[in-house]
């Protein structure tokens, strides 16, 4: 039986064409649209845009600046939970930066990453309580859930937004066991 080349190298094109356009529409169809309208429909969400990676998804998205952090990303979790699957969900804050805020970020990064490293997440709210009275006319909110710590600067019209998961500590291996 002698093959031709051009007719299986036309159904290898066709079948990786059906096959990748397949994989592409339900990503942008089943999973990216309908995570969109969920994240949409949610108070103070003003914007959303989804894109699915092989690990997980990202849902960078525009806040009002009296949003809850938090409850967003519990309604995102709930609601969105059908389309995600068992996908990890990575929430990213789109916000105009503003160095006001961000110097001030920066001045309570140290507090914050070492309350973060030793698990003792009521020094995250100690330092930003520290913050705000060193800057005047700042307000900072934090929240905790199981696993993330939300913190929320605001100064004026500027809001900055920060997401730090909470990483569950690992077993290790003693050498004397």
């Amino acid at each position: 039986m002698k093959l031709r080349i051009w007719p299986v190298a036309i159904t290898a094109a066709l079948s990786a064409a059906i096959l990748f356009g397949g994989w592409y529409a339900y990503g942008h169809y089943g999973i990216e649209k309908p995570l969109d309208r969920v994240a949409e429909a949610i108070p103070g969400v003003e914007s959303a845009e989804t894109n699915s990676t092989v690990g997980g998804v990202e849902l960078a998205v525009k806040l009002s600046p009296d949003a809850d952090l938090a409850a967003i990303y519990r309604q995102l979790q709930e609601q969105g939970s059908k389309t995600i699957g068992g996908k990890k969900l990575n929430l990213v804050v789109n916000e105009p930066s503003d160095p006001t805020l961000e110097k001030a970020w920066g001045q309570a990064l140290f507090d914050v990453a070492e309350a973060m490293d030793h698990r003792r997440y009521s020094e995250i709210r100690d330092a930003m309580d520290k913050l705000t009275k060193a800057n005047p006319g700042l307000t900072a909110t934090t929240e905790m859930d199981d696993s993330n710590v939300y913190i929320r600067l605001r100064s004026g019209d500027a809001v900055k937004s920060v997401i730090l998961p909470r990483v569950p500590e690992k077993l290790g291996v003693w050498p004397n066991a």
